[in-house]
């Protein structure tokens, strides 16, 4: 049988002993698929069949294994594997590939400290310099991925029961680990885990600890020197947007959940720059028109408050000027009326000094008890013991 020719496909039945169709090259094949390209495939795949891949020894497994050997050495196929692999769409591929990988080369090497430093003269960490170039779009690529890996992670947290799901693993590794342990030392004497356990567990090297510890030391300080650069305005503008920021954070947590202020922080974040950066020009002539404005009010308002500024002062000054002289002028008459005289000498009667008064100038006061019956001041003098005389002097 081996050297045997090959059987004609037409001496093949028609249909099978449970009506089901079989191969038949002379009529339905030809008549449900007539079409040239099914027959050269067709003949192709039969005629690089080898004698032996008939025989009836040779199990089923090799002639579809030698079948598909056949097909995918064939010409045709062979131009469909180089239009996919070599063709435009795989070169435009792989060239993406390869620009997103050098960009994430570009955000890792740009990790270095920055030649400036702060206000108080601290250098800055190298995270100033990668968060900048992250944010700026430099790498747009590695900007893009990260934007859209940080809005996936939010919606993963917001939408995922990641926790119960780690859970959910942790307690079936484990149930699985002390079943088969239990199970191996009741079946076979020995457990089943235990077989599997390593010479030497695995450690986290002193070296690569460090490292991290360094640099989650970095990125920490990073975020507490842009707080405080912040909150003692070393760049007014920079504290004006984060009090815009907090002040809107204020008003919408009341109806926002923290996911939804996540995702719009996230957002104006990254996209904020992108917007400022294509349409930087038309940004920065606003900005400078409106800071021009600002400026014109704030000199008028100075202009202003300097012009009334001096007319209070000038008032203040006049009103303390007269307020001074009246002082000096009383202060002078006191002095004046206190100074000693004479038993006969009348003090000088001036524009500006009191008038002097002597006892007789004053009536006398009653020394008794007023007389029943009589209402009149002047009776009541009369009838007193001074009879109508005045008081000697003493």
């Amino acid at each position: 049988m081996t050297g045997a020719a090959p059987p004609k496909l037409g001496d093949l039945p028609q249909q099978s002993e449970f009506k089901v169709p079989t191969l038949d090259s002379s009529t339905n094949m030809e008549n449900s698929h007539g079409s040239p390209a099914y027959q050269n495939v067709r003949d192709t795949a039969y005629n690089g069949l080898s004698p032996a891949a008939f025989d009836q020894k040779t199990p089923i497994v090799d002639v579809t294994s030698l079948a598909v050997n056949t097909v995918q050495s064939h010409p045709a196929t062979q131009n469909v594997k180089d239009t996919v692999s070599n063709g435009p769409v795989a070169e435009n591929v792989r060239n993406q590939s390869a620009k997103t990988s050098s960009e994430f080369r570009n955000l890792v090497d740009s990790r270095a400290p920055p030649n400036k430093s702060t206000a108080t003269g601290q250098p800055l960490t190298h995270y100033h310099s990668f968060f900048y170039n992250l944010l700026s779009w430099e790498n747009p690529r590695a900007t893009t991925i990260s934007f859209l890996t940080t809005v996936l992670f939010i919606f993963a947290a917001r939408y995922l029961p990641a926790l119960r799901w780690t859970f959910k693993v942790l307690y079936i590794t484990l149930g699985i680990t002390a079943a088969a342990e239990l199970g191996g030392k009741l079946v076979l004497s020995q457990g089943l885990a235990s077989s599997f356990r390593p010479r030497k567990y695995y450690t986290i090297p002193r070296e690569a600890l460090e490292a991290f510890l360094e640099d989650f030391e970095q990125l920490i300080n990073f975020f507490v020197i842009e707080f405080q650069r912040i909150l003692f305005a070393e760049k007014p503008a920079h504290t004006v947007a984060a009090f815009l920021a907090s002040f809107l954070s204020y008003w919408l947590i009341k109806f926002t959940p923290f996911w939804g202020l996540s995702l719009i922080a996230v957002s104006l974040v990254y996209l904020g720059p992108l917007v400022y950066m294509s349409n930087k020009e038309l940004i920065d002539h606003h900005l400078e028109n409106a800071t021009n404005v600002v400026n014109a009010q704030a000199t008028q308002v100075r202009d202003l408050a300097g012009h009334h500024t001096s007319r209070a002062t000038e008032t203040v000054r006049t009103y303390a000027g007269d307020y001074t002289s009246k002082a000096q002028s009383y202060i002078g008459s006191a002095r004046g009326s206190t100074s000693p005289r004479g038993p006969n000498s009348k003090a000088a009667s001036g524009p500006g000094s009191a008038p002097a008064y002597t006892s007789s100038d004053f009536p006398h006061a009653p020394r008794q008890e007023p007389t029943p019956g009589v209402t009149s001041h002047q009776e009541q003098y009369e009838n007193s013991h001074l009879g109508g005389q005045a008081e000697p002097a003493y």
